[in-house]
């Protein structure tokens, strides 16, 4: 059956049948504390809660070192700015997890089109060169 975006078939379930969203635990890292990585480190610098669609939606930026990067017969440190988006927030810091950390429930972004919408966002709002899906 081809069914027109933005329009539901006459035969979907009832909005009560449907199949609930995946949710998934997000793990809330401190800010401003470098966290040791493969050839380098990250340091997640703020999180933002963003009133989108109705829903709020939770993004992390931050800024990632690789202390040896080689290409072209050179290695050199590099780094950039992300944004990490972990998805619309289901249930906030609900729990701590076995490292006292905060644990949030959420439900990752999965539709490419509202992925460019939220990327559009954030490149226009924050000073970040990649924006990364969870």
């Amino acid at each position: 059956m081809k069914v027109r975006q933005g329009t539901v078939p006459e035969s979907a379930p009832p909005a009560e049948d449907r199949k609930p969203a995946t949710t998934v635990d997000y793990v809330h890292l401190p800010t401003n504390e470098d966290v040791i990585a493969f050839a380098g480190y990250y340091t997640p610098e703020q999180e933002v809660r963003l009133p989108f669609r109705g829903r709020e939606l939770l993004y992390v930026t931050g800024h990632i070192v690789v202390e040896s990067a080689c290409h072209d017969g050179t290695c050199e440190p590099q780094n950039y700015w992300y944004a990490l988006v972990p998805g619309y927030v289901v249930e906030w810091q609900y729990r701590k997890n076995e490292s006292d950390l905060p644990v949030s429930k959420v439900e990752p972004i999965s539709d490419p089109g509202t992925r460019r919408e939220i990327e559009d966002i954030i490149f226009r709002t924050e000073a970040v060169s990649r924006v990364e899906f969870h």
